[in-house]
Protein backbone atom coordinates (compact mmCIF):
# COMPACT_ATOMS: atom_id res chain seq x y z
CA UNK A 1 0.00 0.00 0.00
CA UNK A 2 1.40 3.39 -0.99
CA UNK A 3 1.53 6.57 1.03
CA UNK A 4 -1.18 8.12 -1.16
CA UNK A 5 -3.72 5.96 0.61
CA UNK A 6 -6.32 3.35 -0.08
CA UNK A 7 -9.47 4.62 -1.78
CA UNK A 8 -10.86 1.45 -3.33
CA UNK A 9 -11.30 -0.34 -0.03
CA UNK A 10 -12.75 0.86 3.25
CA UNK A 11 -11.80 3.88 5.30
CA UNK A 12 -8.72 5.52 3.82
CA UNK A 13 -5.66 4.23 5.64
CA UNK A 14 -2.00 5.19 5.39
CA UNK A 15 1.24 3.46 6.33
CA UNK A 16 2.63 6.72 7.73
CA UNK A 17 0.78 9.77 9.08
CA UNK A 18 1.67 13.24 10.28
CA UNK A 19 -0.43 15.59 12.39
CA UNK A 20 -1.46 18.97 11.00
CA UNK A 21 -3.59 21.75 12.57
CA UNK A 22 -6.96 22.76 11.14
CA UNK A 23 -8.18 25.70 13.18
CA UNK A 24 -8.61 24.47 16.77
CA UNK A 25 -8.38 20.82 15.69
CA UNK A 26 -5.56 18.48 14.73
CA UNK A 27 -5.91 15.82 12.05
CA UNK A 28 -3.68 13.18 10.54
CA UNK A 29 -2.75 13.22 6.86
CA UNK A 30 -0.46 11.02 4.72
CA UNK A 31 3.20 11.75 5.29
CA UNK A 32 4.66 13.09 2.07
CA UNK A 33 1.19 13.52 0.53
CA UNK A 34 0.01 16.64 -1.25
CA UNK A 35 -1.42 18.28 1.84
CA UNK A 36 1.63 17.50 3.95
CA UNK A 37 3.94 19.03 1.35
CA UNK A 38 1.91 21.92 -0.03
CA UNK A 39 -0.89 22.92 2.42
CA UNK A 40 -3.36 23.68 -0.42
CA UNK A 41 -0.77 25.45 -2.59
CA UNK A 42 0.01 22.39 -4.65
CA UNK A 43 2.66 22.52 -7.36
CA UNK A 44 0.70 21.85 -10.57
CA UNK A 45 3.81 20.70 -12.40
CA UNK A 46 4.32 18.07 -9.70
CA UNK A 47 0.71 16.93 -9.98
CA UNK A 48 0.97 16.71 -13.76
CA UNK A 49 3.65 14.04 -13.37
CA UNK A 50 1.20 11.73 -11.58
CA UNK A 51 0.04 9.11 -14.14
CA UNK A 52 -3.45 9.14 -12.64
CA UNK A 53 -3.94 12.83 -13.47
CA UNK A 54 -5.27 13.52 -16.99
CA UNK A 55 -3.79 17.03 -17.09
CA UNK A 56 -3.69 20.28 -15.11
CA UNK A 57 -4.38 22.99 -17.70
CA UNK A 58 -7.94 23.52 -16.40
CA UNK A 59 -6.54 24.51 -13.00
CA UNK A 60 -3.97 26.98 -14.28
CA UNK A 61 -6.67 29.55 -15.05
CA UNK A 62 -8.06 29.39 -11.50
CA UNK A 63 -5.69 31.22 -9.18
CA UNK A 64 -5.99 30.43 -5.49
CA UNK A 65 -6.63 33.08 -2.86
CA UNK A 66 -6.06 32.95 0.87
CA UNK A 67 -9.15 33.30 3.09
CA UNK A 68 -9.87 33.14 6.80
CA UNK A 69 -12.24 30.39 7.95
CA UNK A 70 -13.26 28.19 10.88
CA UNK A 71 -10.36 25.92 9.98
CA UNK A 72 -7.89 28.79 10.05
CA UNK A 73 -6.30 30.50 7.05
CA UNK A 74 -6.63 28.38 3.93
CA UNK A 75 -6.43 28.67 0.17
CA UNK A 76 -9.40 28.37 -2.15
CA UNK A 77 -10.44 26.70 -4.42
CA UNK A 78 -9.68 23.18 -3.23
CA UNK A 79 -8.54 21.26 -6.30
CA UNK A 80 -9.38 17.65 -7.11
CA UNK A 81 -7.14 16.51 -9.97
CA UNK A 82 -8.45 12.99 -10.68
CA UNK A 83 -11.98 12.00 -9.68
CA UNK A 84 -14.90 9.78 -10.66
CA UNK A 85 -18.53 10.17 -9.62
CA UNK A 86 -21.92 8.50 -9.97
CA UNK A 87 -25.25 10.23 -9.37
CA UNK A 88 -28.56 8.43 -9.00
CA UNK A 89 -31.43 10.90 -9.49
CA UNK A 90 -34.83 9.88 -8.13
CA UNK A 91 -38.31 11.40 -8.30
CA UNK A 92 -39.84 12.04 -4.87
CA UNK A 93 -43.01 13.71 -3.57
CA UNK A 94 -42.54 17.41 -2.97
CA UNK A 95 -44.23 17.28 0.43
CA UNK A 96 -41.71 14.68 1.63
CA UNK A 97 -38.80 16.75 0.34
CA UNK A 98 -40.17 19.88 1.96
CA UNK A 99 -40.24 18.16 5.35
CA UNK A 100 -36.46 17.77 5.21
CA UNK A 101 -35.68 21.28 4.00
CA UNK A 102 -35.23 24.42 6.09
CA UNK A 103 -37.99 27.01 5.69
CA UNK A 104 -35.71 29.22 3.60
CA UNK A 105 -35.41 26.63 0.79
CA UNK A 106 -37.96 25.10 -1.59
CA UNK A 107 -37.72 21.87 -3.60
CA UNK A 108 -37.09 22.17 -7.32
CA UNK A 109 -40.19 20.66 -8.94
CA UNK A 110 -40.17 18.79 -12.25
CA UNK A 111 -43.97 18.56 -12.17
CA UNK A 112 -46.64 19.64 -9.68
CA UNK A 113 -46.02 17.72 -6.47
CA UNK A 114 -42.82 16.05 -7.69
CA UNK A 115 -39.21 16.95 -6.99
CA UNK A 116 -35.76 15.40 -7.17
CA UNK A 117 -33.56 13.58 -4.67
CA UNK A 118 -30.16 12.06 -5.32
CA UNK A 119 -27.57 9.63 -4.05
CA UNK A 120 -24.06 10.48 -5.25
CA UNK A 121 -20.82 8.49 -5.02
CA UNK A 122 -17.49 10.32 -5.11
CA UNK A 123 -14.04 8.82 -5.53
CA UNK A 124 -11.19 11.32 -5.24
CA UNK A 125 -7.90 9.72 -6.29
CA UNK A 126 -5.67 12.82 -6.37
CA UNK A 127 -6.58 15.99 -4.48
CA UNK A 128 -5.09 18.88 -2.50
CA UNK A 129 -6.25 17.12 0.68
CA UNK A 130 -5.22 13.68 -0.62
CA UNK A 131 -7.33 10.69 -1.59
CA UNK A 132 -10.68 9.83 -0.05
CA UNK A 133 -14.20 8.60 -0.82
CA UNK A 134 -17.53 10.30 -0.14
CA UNK A 135 -21.26 9.66 -0.53
CA UNK A 136 -24.07 12.22 -0.50
CA UNK A 137 -27.83 12.20 -0.13
CA UNK A 138 -29.33 15.49 -1.25
CA UNK A 139 -32.36 17.38 -2.48
CA UNK A 140 -32.49 19.60 -5.58
CA UNK A 141 -33.69 23.06 -4.55
CA UNK A 142 -34.77 26.24 -6.26
CA UNK A 143 -32.36 29.16 -6.27
CA UNK A 144 -33.19 31.39 -3.28
CA UNK A 145 -35.49 34.37 -3.90
CA UNK A 146 -36.83 32.97 -7.19
CA UNK A 147 -40.56 33.64 -7.26
CA UNK A 148 -41.40 32.23 -10.69
CA UNK A 149 -42.48 28.77 -11.74
CA UNK A 150 -40.35 25.84 -10.64
CA UNK A 151 -40.24 24.51 -14.20
CA UNK A 152 -38.62 27.76 -15.31
CA UNK A 153 -35.92 27.31 -12.67
CA UNK A 154 -35.44 23.70 -13.79
CA UNK A 155 -35.04 24.62 -17.47
CA UNK A 156 -32.66 27.44 -16.58
CA UNK A 157 -30.58 25.10 -14.43
CA UNK A 158 -30.34 22.49 -17.17
CA UNK A 159 -29.50 25.08 -19.83
CA UNK A 160 -26.80 26.73 -17.73
CA UNK A 161 -25.55 23.43 -16.24
CA UNK A 162 -25.83 24.96 -12.78
CA UNK A 163 -27.89 23.17 -10.13
CA UNK A 164 -28.64 24.03 -6.51
CA UNK A 165 -28.86 21.51 -3.67
CA UNK A 166 -29.29 20.92 0.02
CA UNK A 167 -27.26 18.02 1.42
CA UNK A 168 -28.78 15.80 4.10
CA UNK A 169 -25.79 13.54 4.71
CA UNK A 170 -22.21 13.40 3.47
CA UNK A 171 -19.98 10.72 5.03
CA UNK A 172 -16.28 10.59 4.09
CA UNK A 173 -13.29 8.34 4.71
CA UNK A 174 -10.65 10.71 6.11
CA UNK A 175 -10.43 13.00 9.12
CA UNK A 176 -9.20 16.00 7.12
CA UNK A 177 -12.17 15.73 4.74
CA UNK A 178 -14.56 15.49 7.70
CA UNK A 179 -13.13 18.45 9.61
CA UNK A 180 -12.79 20.69 6.57
CA UNK A 181 -16.27 19.76 5.34
CA UNK A 182 -18.01 20.09 8.70
CA UNK A 183 -16.17 23.00 10.31
CA UNK A 184 -15.23 24.89 7.15
CA UNK A 185 -18.31 24.36 4.98
CA UNK A 186 -21.08 23.39 7.41
CA UNK A 187 -21.81 20.04 5.74
CA UNK A 188 -23.21 17.06 7.73
CA UNK A 189 -20.05 14.96 7.53
CA UNK A 190 -18.77 12.02 9.54
CA UNK A 191 -16.06 9.41 9.00
CA UNK A 192 -16.93 5.84 8.11
CA UNK A 193 -15.90 2.97 5.84
CA UNK A 194 -16.83 3.64 2.21
CA UNK A 195 -16.03 1.58 -0.88
CA UNK A 196 -16.33 3.30 -4.25
CA UNK A 197 -15.30 1.70 -7.54
CA UNK A 198 -16.32 3.31 -10.82
CA UNK A 199 -15.14 1.72 -14.05
CA UNK A 200 -16.36 2.00 -17.67
CA UNK A 201 -18.47 -1.13 -17.12
CA UNK A 202 -19.51 -1.18 -13.46
CA UNK A 203 -20.37 1.28 -10.72
CA UNK A 204 -20.29 0.21 -7.09
CA UNK A 205 -20.55 1.94 -3.73
CA UNK A 206 -20.98 0.68 -0.20
CA UNK A 207 -21.23 2.69 3.02
CA UNK A 208 -20.86 1.14 6.45
CA UNK A 209 -22.93 2.23 9.44
CA UNK A 210 -21.59 3.01 12.91
CA UNK A 211 -21.53 -0.69 13.80
CA UNK A 212 -19.70 -1.79 10.66
CA UNK A 213 -22.86 -3.17 9.05
CA UNK A 214 -24.55 -2.02 5.87
CA UNK A 215 -25.92 1.50 5.66
CA UNK A 216 -26.30 1.86 1.89
CA UNK A 217 -25.11 -0.01 -1.20
CA UNK A 218 -25.40 0.85 -4.88
CA UNK A 219 -24.55 -1.45 -7.79
CA UNK A 220 -25.23 -0.60 -11.44
CA UNK A 221 -23.88 -0.97 -14.96
CA UNK A 222 -22.01 2.15 -16.00
CA UNK A 223 -23.66 4.11 -18.83
CA UNK A 224 -21.70 4.36 -22.06
CA UNK A 225 -18.95 6.92 -21.61
CA UNK A 226 -18.19 9.80 -23.95
CA UNK A 227 -14.89 11.68 -23.85
CA UNK A 228 -14.70 15.48 -23.63
CA UNK A 229 -11.86 17.85 -24.25
CA UNK A 230 -10.87 19.54 -21.01
CA UNK A 231 -12.95 22.64 -20.35
CA UNK A 232 -15.74 21.81 -22.83
CA UNK A 233 -18.06 19.95 -20.42
CA UNK A 234 -18.00 22.02 -17.24
CA UNK A 235 -20.98 22.03 -14.86
CA UNK A 236 -21.56 23.85 -11.59
CA UNK A 237 -23.36 23.20 -8.32
CA UNK A 238 -24.19 25.47 -5.40
CA UNK A 239 -24.88 23.77 -2.06
CA UNK A 240 -26.53 25.64 0.80
CA UNK A 241 -25.53 25.23 4.44
CA UNK A 242 -26.38 27.04 7.65
CA UNK A 243 -23.61 27.64 10.19
CA UNK A 244 -21.89 30.45 12.09
CA UNK A 245 -25.34 31.94 12.61
CA UNK A 246 -26.18 32.40 8.93
CA UNK A 247 -26.58 30.88 5.48
CA UNK A 248 -23.71 30.09 3.13
CA UNK A 249 -23.41 28.96 -0.47
CA UNK A 250 -20.63 26.60 -1.56
CA UNK A 251 -19.85 26.74 -5.27
CA UNK A 252 -18.07 23.94 -7.10
CA UNK A 253 -17.26 23.30 -10.73
CA UNK A 254 -16.79 19.91 -12.36
CA UNK A 255 -14.67 19.40 -15.48
CA UNK A 256 -15.96 16.18 -17.06
CA UNK A 257 -13.46 14.30 -19.22
CA UNK A 258 -15.36 11.03 -19.68
CA UNK A 259 -19.03 10.77 -18.75
CA UNK A 260 -22.37 9.26 -19.69
CA UNK A 261 -26.02 9.29 -18.63
CA UNK A 262 -28.98 6.97 -18.87
CA UNK A 263 -32.59 8.10 -18.64
CA UNK A 264 -34.91 5.69 -16.78
CA UNK A 265 -31.96 3.33 -16.24
CA UNK A 266 -32.21 -0.41 -15.78
CA UNK A 267 -30.11 -2.67 -13.62
CA UNK A 268 -29.89 -0.26 -10.69
CA UNK A 269 -29.64 -2.00 -7.33
CA UNK A 270 -29.97 0.40 -4.41
CA UNK A 271 -29.95 -1.44 -1.09
CA UNK A 272 -30.91 0.38 2.09
CA UNK A 273 -29.69 -0.95 5.39
CA UNK A 274 -29.50 0.61 8.84
CA UNK A 275 -27.87 4.00 9.19
CA UNK A 276 -28.05 7.71 8.56
CA UNK A 277 -27.88 7.54 4.77
CA UNK A 278 -30.63 4.94 4.50
CA UNK A 279 -32.78 6.86 6.98
CA UNK A 280 -32.43 9.99 4.85
CA UNK A 281 -33.36 8.18 1.63
CA UNK A 282 -36.40 6.55 3.25
CA UNK A 283 -37.55 9.90 4.65
CA UNK A 284 -37.82 11.24 1.09
CA UNK A 285 -39.99 8.33 -0.14
CA UNK A 286 -38.52 8.18 -3.67
CA UNK A 287 -40.97 6.93 -6.28
CA UNK A 288 -38.68 5.86 -9.08
CA UNK A 289 -35.23 6.36 -10.59
CA UNK A 290 -35.17 9.05 -13.24
CA UNK A 291 -31.53 9.34 -14.30
CA UNK A 292 -28.16 7.75 -13.71
CA UNK A 293 -25.11 9.94 -14.44
CA UNK A 294 -21.59 8.55 -14.22
CA UNK A 295 -18.28 10.31 -14.79
CA UNK A 296 -15.38 7.89 -14.94
CA UNK A 297 -12.82 10.68 -15.38
CA UNK A 298 -13.04 14.26 -14.27
CA UNK A 299 -11.75 17.10 -12.12
CA UNK A 300 -13.26 19.48 -9.60
CA UNK A 301 -12.68 22.91 -8.07
CA UNK A 302 -14.41 23.43 -4.71
CA UNK A 303 -14.64 27.00 -3.44
CA UNK A 304 -14.91 28.04 0.20
CA UNK A 305 -18.48 29.02 1.18
CA UNK A 306 -19.74 32.58 0.90
CA UNK A 307 -22.21 34.27 3.22
CA UNK A 308 -25.73 34.60 1.79
CA UNK A 309 -28.81 36.56 2.76
CA UNK A 310 -31.74 34.12 2.58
Amino acid sequence: MSNTGKTTGTRTTQTQQVEVPLGPRTVQVPKGGLYDRYRMQTDLDEVARDPRVPGVDWFRDQPKTEVQSNIGPTFTPNFYYAISTARLVMVAPTHRLRRRLPDELDPLEIAPGLGLASVILFRYDVADIDAYNEVAVGIAVRPPHHGGLGTVDLLAALKNKHLDSYVLSLPVTTDIAQVRGHDGYGFPKWVTDIDVEITPTRTYGRVANDNGGLDLELTAPTPTQHTHRSGTAVSALTSYTQFNGGWHGTFNQTNALASGSQFLPRGIELTLGTGRLSDDVRSLAPIRTLMFDVMTSGQLALHMPRVLAL
